[in-house]
């Protein structure tokens, strides 16, 4: 689905210094996968890059068998959708109805279609169609905009630090959306700091450090490997460090619930 082979990037042909650097990996279609790592690790121009907004300076990247040197960025947002960290800067209409018809109507979808796409969504997402987005708070906005994204139907959505300035509840309505996406085979990939949210929703994690990769595997074995989490400047969740502090018998426990198990099954076994 994508694949990154041997991409550098810099921004200034001039300046000899790469954003990214020689990085190569592949994400199959369905996966969850999270980017992580600290800021100008890289991590917001790998995901700029998959969807054509960026070009590799050398090497190449494959988007459904799209090399995006050779496709347009419109071509490639017909099959990527992108979650911008702040939902402002992808709002352009006055209504929300108007809004999840845009891109439908950009990518030249047909009005019945359209129509029958948006109004999907609006029930879904139980939205008042002819509010303004602007009249709404910051995590109703980022609401709109992901659906929006959805109302494309989109292969791959990205989302970069999609639940910046969110508080608990706005945040766990929109990673719930983006698991049933994922569910339903969407591949998804997150940039994102949060590492309790990525945790609890990325089964794969890829960590960057000054333009490279670093490491890539499951959440389980990444969040426990130290050194790779103090060269890329990352605290892991709480439960992965508490797990490892207390020791072998405790290498297992991903869960609060598998702690609380594991802590019994201990003072039972004194």
């Amino acid at each position: 689905m994508i694949e990154f082979n041997n991409v550098s990037f810099k921004y200034d042909s001039k300046n000899p210094v790469s954003i990214i650097n020689n990085v190569s990996f592949k994400i199959d279609k369905g996966e969850f996968v999270a980017i992580i790592g600290s800021n100008g690790a890289g991590k917001s121009t790998i995901s700029k890059m998959i969807n054509g907004l960026l070009k590799p300076s050398q090497g190449d990247v494959l988007v459904d068998g799209m090399n995006t040197k050779n496709v347009s960025a419109s071509r490639i947002a017909k099959k990527v959708g992108y979650l911008f960290q702040n939902p402002d800067r992808q709002i352009c209409c006055d209504t929300i109805r108007k809004e999840l018809s845009f891109g439908l109507n950009i990518l030249g979808v047909s009005e019945d279609e359209t129509k029958s796409r948006v109004e999907a969504v609006v029930e879904e997402f139980k939205f008042d169609g002819e509010e303004n987005p602007f009249s709404l708070s910051r995590g109703e906005r980022q609401r709109v905009v992901l659906a929006s994204i959805i109302a494309l139907n989109p292969a791959v959505v990205i989302l970069d630090e999609p639940t910046t300035g969110l508080d608990y509840l706005e945040c766990t309505h929109i990673m719930s959306v983006i698991s049933e996406l994922n569910k339903s085979g969407v591949t998804v990939v997150i940039v994102c700091h949060d590492m309790e949210l990525v945790y609890d929703y990325a089964s794969r994690v890829i960590v960057m450090s000054d333009g490279e990769i670093i490491a890539d595997g499951n959440s389980h074995d990444v969040f426990r490997n130290k050194e790779i989490l103090k060269k890329a400047s990352v605290i892991p969740p709480q439960i992965i460090e508490l797990s490892t502090r207390l020791g072998e018998n405790f290498d297992n426990v991903d869960t609060v619930n598998e702690m609380v198990s594991a802590i019994i099954e201990r003072r039972n076994a004194v």
